[in-house]
């Protein structure tokens, strides 16, 4: 392709705002008549096409509520929410923010998924107005910042796990015995 042509084609992609990155958070409430193992297959499927579109995000969900935030390219996420609007494994979608940005939050994962578990029940009480988890009772700032200390809790149990992991491999790692006349 000549210089040209590419120059055509980054003109074109900035004229649809392919340039700028947006992101769209919303809630919505989980569809109970889905078929078990549905929200495994939502996750796949989300991280797969995520990560083809150049979008990143974190999801949240607790088999009553979806809570997810996404970052991606103006037409990408507007596609993406035409179809959300339309997917029928959710109902009551409300978006919460939807905004250009410098620079993402998510950038690490293509989808994140967080659960909110007894363990972190004291991060739903420290950002809502009770115990459970209900993003509609949430503001905009409270869901951000919720996001943000669920992913660090689940950040620090990650690296815990690999460092426990690191250690066992150590310990069954065995040691060799130098004799005690070995000049090596």
């Amino acid at each position: 392709m000549q210089a040209a042509d590419l120059s055509a084609i980054n003109e074109q992609k900035m004229r649809h705002g392919e340039h700028i990155i947006v992101r769209l958070t919303y809630i919505s409430r989980y569809n109970n008549d889905n078929e078990n193992g549905e929200v495994t297959r939502i996750l796949s499927q989300a991280q797969e096409n995520n990560e083809r579109n150049g979008i990143t995000g974190a999801l949240v969900f607790n088999h009553n509520y979806f809570l997810q935030s996404i970052e991606g390219a103006r037409p990408t996420i507007n596609a993406l929410l035409r179809k959300l609007v339309e997917d029928r494994r959710h109902f009551a979608l409300q978006i919460v923010e939807c905004c250009e940005v410098e620079a993402r939050r998510w950038n690490k994962w293509s989808m994140n998924y967080l659960t909110p578990t007894d363990k972190n029940r004291h991060q739903a009480l420290k950002y809502s107005t009770g115990t459970e988890f209900n993003p509609y009772l949430m503001s905009t700032n409270q869901i951000m910042m919720f996001i943000d200390s669920l992913s660090a809790m689940q950040e620090q149990e990650r690296k815990k796990q690999q460092q426990q992991q690191v250690q066992t491999r150590e310990l069954a790692v065995p040691t060799k015995k130098k004799s005690w006349f070995s000049f090596s």
